[in-house]
């Protein structure tokens, strides 16, 4: 039985995935206002960011279709490794998307991208992730400086946070805990030395 959605879990992502384009869409918006300067080289320099940012938010709204938009059926465009492997580009994470996680059928794939996504918030100071495929279905292994997904997200990926009691910080581990539900998966994080393991377990 699939989990009823509170409509406070649509605002918070809504929000949250709003929040994380805004930034490349007012750097374009700033580069039209400098192609009115005379000057050359700032004409120069607003094309280049003009274009910089288009490519950063495309990229951004490709993975995040796919990710937190994809509902079955034939897939648009690119295939999901190569849009996890754009996305990361532009962080300071590393995403090394396996060839037998490329294999796994597209709703997995979506739930690995949520997952890697995830994961790639507990390394705010960059690192590698890894996504591999484990026992029962998804795995990333992420190493690199930080502590990992925080008390509040892992609550929140075991979907053990209330809905009125999540935060946009806290909604990307909560979604990616849903999808894992509906596939008959649970969320689970293992800390190891110099980073952890977030696996899709039956």
């Amino acid at each position: 039985m699939i989990r009823p959605i509170d409509l406070r879990v649509i605002e918070l992502l809504a929000a949250r995935l709003c929040h994380d384009l805004i930034g490349p869409v007012a750097a374009i918006g700033n580069g039209v206002e400098l192609l009115a300067e005379d000057d050359a080289e700032f004409r120069g320099d607003a094309v280049a960011l003009v274009g910089d940012s288009a490519r950063q938010a495309t990229k951004r709204l490709q993975f995040y279709r796919f990710a937190y938009g994809y509902g079955g059926g034939g897939l648009a465009g690119p295939a999901p490794y190569l849009l996890a492997t754009e996305f990361f580009a532009e962080t300071s994470a590393e995403c090394d998307y396996g060839g037998a996680a490329r294999t796994l059928p597209l709703d997995q794939q979506k739930l690995a991208c949520a997952m890697l996504a995830l994961a790639g918030e507990g390394l705010p100071r960059g690192g590698k992730l890894v996504l591999e495929v484990g026992a029962a279905g998804p795995e990333v292994d992420a190493t690199g400086a930080g502590t990992g997904p925080s008390p509040e997200a892992r609550a929140a990926l075991a979907l053990a946070t209330p809905a009125a009691e999540l935060t946009t910080r806290t909604i990307g581990a909560y979604f990616a805990g849903l999808l894992a539900e509906a596939q008959g998966f649970r969320l689970a994080v293992a800390d190891r030395p110099g980073g952890f393991r977030l696996s899709a377990v039956r």
